[in-house]
């Protein structure tokens, strides 16, 4: 009878904590909610997307240069950077 008991009460306890087992927590349900304000807030202008005039007023010789040394930077590695210890003895 008591084993019959504890498997019933057992089974009604797991019963009612299982519901809130399968709940998202509140730091679920707002998981990525920073990262979105921050990614929104940062836009000047939401509608820009839709505007399909070219942009004007950047000389098209100066663009040039900046893309091809953009591009440049990518072709070498530049090399590692060194570090000299130095050890140095005081005498007074």
């Amino acid at each position: 009878m008591s084993k019959r008991f504890l498997t019933s009460f057992g089974l009604m306890i797991l019963l009612l904590i299982l519901p809130y087992c399968a709940t998202p927590s509140r730091l679920e349900i707002d998981y990525g909610t920073s990262n979105k304000l921050a990614k929104y807030n940062q836009i000047l202008d939401p509608e820009a997307e839709k505007n399909l005039q070219p942009v004007t007023g950047f000389n098209g010789n100066a663009a040039k240069r900046v893309m091809e040394r953009y591009e440049k930077e990518f072709e070498k590695p530049s090399p590692p950077p060194t570090f000299i210890l130095g050890i140095q003895n005081q005498v007074k």
